[in-house]
């Protein structure tokens, strides 16, 4: 799935998932890179569930949002789309 997250630097995010609901290939277009890289190596083999609870609601300096918070986002949005 492609998402476009708000309020944060990136710009884009890809995400697949299995049949299983199991995150693999997370891709953040812009934002900082050294801590993109990070989320998507942490999240990659994971159950959509547990990725959701992990990063859903953390903030960014003053922003109300942040990048693992637009990924948790995506997912609940793959969630939805696929239910």
């Amino acid at each position: 799935m492609d998402y476009r997250p708000q309020g944060v630097c990136s710009r884009h995010i890809h995400v697949d998932v299995d049949s299983n609901n199991v995150i693999h290939n997370v891709q953040f277009e812009g934002g900082c890179s050294g801590n993109t890289q990070g989320i998507s190596r942490l999240v990659e083999g994971m159950d959509i569930n547990e990725a959701i609870t992990r990063m859903e609601g953390i903030k960014c300096g003053y922003k109300g949002t942040s990048c693992p918070d637009q990924l948790a986002k995506a997912l609940k949005l793959y969630k939805s789309q696929t239910s």
